[in-house]
């Protein structure tokens, strides 16, 4: 076996993520509608005699912590691969990271399923999407989503499973990314202590495709439980998010995931970058929804 796969690790946002009831295993039910963006790691995936993974930051300004081998999800999702089919051999990844580690935008998750997809597409016997979104459910509901084509969808239970909706047309996003990162356990446990339970308000507009059928109706339901326990605990996100909202171009504006990454969905981002004043160690960057890309075998 031999050959290399080089695959866009994209990132994602929630245009909504509606947090419900906690199981007695400690995880919560969620609702979310996922949405993929052109933003992206570059993950290498080869066949080899040992097992190595090598992270390297290719994005802008100082590197953040990368963490350990043993802990990164590309390596876990390496691991479950060989495990669940018996892959014949060992496996070199390589990391190039640009995507804003903490923010709320999937970074880790889409490497993860990125792996996935390589190892797959090495595999002398792939064992195809389907199997591999359910190995990718077993990592999180962001892996799960990433390694699946979808562009956009909605997510509900623990986020694995999922309803593949009609793309949204194409549309610049501006995401604004703070000088911290917000903890997706600290996030989860300051919302259990302001709320026992999260009502389902907004459950029934998202059953219908049709209510996703253009950015205007998007905007009209988005909601992030998250927000209002993360933006009291920083205040500066609220702040940043009231005036993303605020730009002429702006459809609607919001915090995706747990935070910490801001984004605003747009008519014209390029413009509304050169205008925008950010707080020192903040940064801003233009992207766009996209579909997912294809593996690149050689």
């Amino acid at each position: 076996m031999s050959g290399t796969a080089r695959v866009a690790a994209q990132a994602k946002v929630n245009l909504t993520l509606r947090v419900l009831e906690r199981e007695a295993s400690g995880y919560h039910q969620i609702e979310t509608v996922f949405q993929r963006l052109a933003l992206a790691d570059v993950v290498t995936v080869r066949a080899a005699d040992g097992r190595s993974l090598d992270t390297r930051w290719t994005g802008p300004g100082v590197a953040p912590d990368l963490g350990s081998v043993e802990r990164n999800l590309a390596w876990r999702a390496a691991d479950a691969y060989a495990r669940a089919t018996g892959w014949p051999g060992g496996f070199a990844i390589e990391v190039e990271k640009s995507i804003p580690v903490g923010g709320g935008l999937g970074g880790g998750s889409a490497d993860a399923a990125a792996v996935l997809r390589g190892l797959d597409a090495l595999a002398p016997r792939p064992v195809g999407p389907a199997a591999l979104v359910d190995l990718g459910s077993r990592l999180g509901a962001d892996v799960a989503f990433l390694t699946s084509p979808s562009e956009l969808a909605l997510a509900w239970g623990r986020g694995e499973r999922m309803l593949d909706l009609p793309p949204l047309p194409e549309a610049p996003v501006l995401l604004v990314v703070p000088d911290f990162g917000v903890g997706t356990a600290q996030a989860y446990d300051a919302l259990a202590r302001h709320r026992v339970r999260v009502p389902l308000v907004a459950e029934a507009a998202w059953r219908s495709p049709r209510a996703l059928g253009s950015w205007i109706a998007v905007a009209a339901d988005a909601v992030n439980d998250f927000e209002a326990v993360v933006f009291d605990d920083h205040p500066a996100l609220a702040t940043m998010r009231a005036r993303l909202a605020a730009l002429p171009d702006t459809v609607f504006a919001m915090m995706s995931g747990s935070g910490s990454t801001l984004f605003a969905v747009q008519t014209g981002a390029e413009a509304s970058l050169g205008t925008l004043a950010l707080p020192a160690g903040w940064t801003a960057l233009v992207t766009g929804t996209a579909g997912q890309q294809p593996v690149l075998v050689r």
